[in-house]
């Protein structure tokens, strides 16, 4: 495991508790249709870069099955499609229909249609039996899920022995100068322009709101290791806006 982070909640002593997990998902509703646009706006296109680096993770062989946990508008599992060979499936669960539909949108439009299936699935109960997949990822998910540990046992769950699951998702710059321009544009600039784009300003609020709270990078490599995982591992991106964490499911028996 990497060298311990700190994290920095100077700031979130007198905020508001987050919105329960309905308030979540009507939020995904209402933004998806500008989701895809601000997504790329807000991060100056690096969540494609991010993502990318997210799927060559995974492991895989000539005829996978890979698992996409949240995968909105299914970025991901075009990724995954695109990483890999004509013989791997992709399967694609999200909590939001309207999210799911510009996903499905999407994925007929590519040239992955045939290799990708989308459907609706909480996260914390997936629909599918033991280990059948190869790997699975989720991106941008795990904070808005109410029970983070019991979504990774389930995604440990449907992994086979020697496979890996995947977490990419927010985290708080440790380099103080860093971190000051990071509340400031999360806190203050994304809130604006977010809400002036898909009219849900509380949904660019929440963002940043559930980024602060969410465990450390070290905290949450330790979750996963409670989930059943071994080998985690995690990684910083762009200085530590995003982070990667990897862990692998024994070959032993699992637990």
């Amino acid at each position: 495991m990497n060298e311990e982070h700190s994290k920095d909640t100077s700031d979130t002593s007198n905020r508001q508790q987050l919105p329960d997990s309905e308030k979540v998902q009507q939020m995904f509703e209402t933004i998806a249709p500008r989701y895809d646009f601000l997504n790329r706006l807000l991060s100056g296109r690096r969540d494609v870069a991010w993502r990318r680096k997210a799927v060559a993770c995974l492991k895989w062989s000539e005829r996978s099955s890979i698992l996409d946990v949240a995968t909105g508008t299914a970025d991901v599992a075009l990724e995954i499609a695109r990483q890999t060979k004509e013989n791997v499936k992709v399967v694609g669960v999200d909590f939001s229909d309207n999210m799911l539909s510009i996903g499905k949108s999407k994925v007929s439009a590519s040239r992955y249609s045939h290799r990708i299936n989308l459907q609706l699935a909480d996260a914390q109960d997936l629909p599918f039996d033991e280990d059948i997949f190869d790997s699975s990822i989720i991106a941008f998910g795990i904070r808005n899920v109410p029970d983070r540990a019991k979504a990774l046992r389930e995604m440990v769950r449907v992994v086979r022995p020697g496979g890996r699951v995947v977490v990419l998702e927010f985290t708080t710059p440790d380099f103080a100068p860093m971190r000051a321009l990071y509340h400031f544009y999360f806190f203050r600039l994304l809130p604006f322009i977010g809400g002036m784009v898909s009219g849900r300003r509380d949904a660019y609020e929440y963002l940043p709101e559930s980024v602060i709270r969410f465990p450390s990078r070290d905290e949450f490599c330790q979750t996963m290791q409670a989930a059943g995982l071994e080998e985690v591992t995690c990684k910083n991106l762009t200085f530590g806006v995003a982070c990667l964490h990897v862990g692998t499911v024994p070959l032993s028996a699992k637990q």
